[in-house]
């Protein structure tokens, strides 16, 4: 008999692949990774997404599918002495799984462990992750697992969840539930499929403990005010955490600095890791004030490699103030958008040639057939610039970079347009 005090998203964990939802470009038919598994041929692996993607679902169906010894840690709460208990194990047992959760809270002692048994084969790793492996996972760790993105959930797959929730789960399917709206529960679940479950099943709970009528309606009204009475204000391990970070985030985007410092405190409270914090501050001095204040990525550098030598309590300091130069700095998208821009041309005309006067010419043949023969080396001219074109024949003339309204961005405009003239003629 079904235990009624295990959450509902474990209840509706999926055994298979044919009933996981999402991340078709993975476990589709005929996609990487439900190949590798029908072929029995898995490699160890890093699962990197957003929480409630189906990260241990994934690892727990591939172990059931391989049938193979499973052995599960956290990376919160175990260390080198457990991570060798099970090396020991996978040895008896001639090999098996090895699922760590949350990978990138291992330093790098603790992933260096590991490196041995993945390379002789003693264990498949499969990591799970929120962080971009390439900056959290050791690069001998990492060379030895294939990556694969987990995407966040759309619409249609959180409403399947639902819907399979009302059809399948024991409890649920006995009631009468009428899901009038939906918004509500989309919108606060994040596309995180576990949250969407866990706070469904809150609302249903709710209800039926107030009503005693027969029939469960539920609206987005209702999900709200339940949501904001029992949902805790922050949990670094899933609940909130990316709705804090996002409105940290945005106040800073948005030259708010009070509100920034509260949100930053909202996190420093809840314990959140200091680099995960100066990382997305590194992000935004680039992506949201780029060339209007250059400075603020230098300082942003800093401050994250100076948290990793301070840490807490201190480090909340450099965080603050930080964020507050972030804040209140000029701000500008403009890199942003010309690499999207630059990166869609790519994408759209392919691999353009490159110019025969760009080209080098180390060798006598290149020479002969053009390469570099017509290109003009700029510091034999006047300011140091001369107006040759650079871009592949197919796209020349095309301007990806349009500079921003701000002191130090028109500067960077008149530059170009004394020296571009019309070409550039912002």
């Amino acid at each position: 008999m079904v235990n009624k005090n295990i959450p509902l998203a474990e209840r509706l964990r999926p055994k298979s692949l044919d009933d996981f939802i999402g991340q078709e470009h993975l476990v589709g038919k005929g996609e990487v990774l439900r190949t590798i598994i029908e072929k029995q041929q898995i490699p160890s692996m890093i699962f990197w997404g957003p929480p409630g993607v189906g990260k241990t679902t994934l690892a727990q169906i591939i172990s059931n599918e391989m049938k193979m010894p499973f052995f599960t840690l956290s990376a919160i709460s175990s260390g080198v002495k457990e991570v060798r208990e099970v090396i020991d194990l996978s040895k008896k047992s001639g090999k098996a799984i090895l699922f760590i959760d949350e990978i990138h809270r291992f330093n790098k002692a603790q992933q260096d462990s590991l490196l041995g048994a993945v390379e002789k084969g003693i264990i498949i790793l499969i990591g799970a992750t929120t962080e971009n492996p390439s900056f959290e996972v050791i690069s001998a760790l990492l060379s030895r697992c294939q990556v694969y993105v987990l995407k966040e959930f759309d619409k249609n797959n959180l409403l399947q969840l639902i819907d399979r929730a009302l059809k399948e789960d024991v409890f649920l399917k006995t009631k009468n539930i009428t899901v009038k709206e939906n918004e509500a529960l989309l919108r606060i679940s994040g596309g995180d499929a576990r949250k969407l479950l866990n706070l469904f099943e809150l609302v249903v709970d709710a209800i039926s403990s107030s009503d005693s009528t027969s029939e469960i309606i539920i609206t987005d009204e209702i999900v709200t005010s339940i949501a904001q009475q029992r949902i805790a204000l922050y949990d670094k391990g899933g609940e909130q955490h990316y709705d804090v970070i996002s409105a940290f985030i945005k106040s800073m985007r948005g030259s708010d600095p009070n509100a920034a410092v509260y949100w930053l405190a909202r996190m420093i409270e809840g314990g959140e890791d200091p680099k995960f914090i100066a990382r997305r501050m590194l992000i935004l001095a680039s992506e949201d004030i780029g060339n209007a204040n250059p400075t603020a990525l230098v300082l942003a550098n800093n401050c994250f490699q100076a948290i990793d030598v301070i840490g807490y309590p201190e480090c909340r300091i450099i965080l603050s103030q930080t964020a507050i130069y972030l804040a209140t700095s000029p701000k500008s998208n403009a890199s942003y958008i010309a690499i999207e821009e630059a990166l869609g041309a790519v994408k759209k005309k392919g691999d353009l040639p490159v110019p025969l006067h760009l080209r080098n010419s180390p060798t006598k043949l290149m020479k002969e057939l053009n390469y570099g023969k017509e290109y003009q080396y700029a510091h034999d001219y006047d300011l140091n610039f001369v107006a040759l074109e650079y871009l592949p024949e197919k796209i020349a003339g095309e301007k990806f970079y349009e500079p921003g309204n701000n002191v130090r961005e028109n500067e960077l405009r008149d530059f170009l347009k004394r020296r571009w003239k019309e070409k550039y003629n912002y």
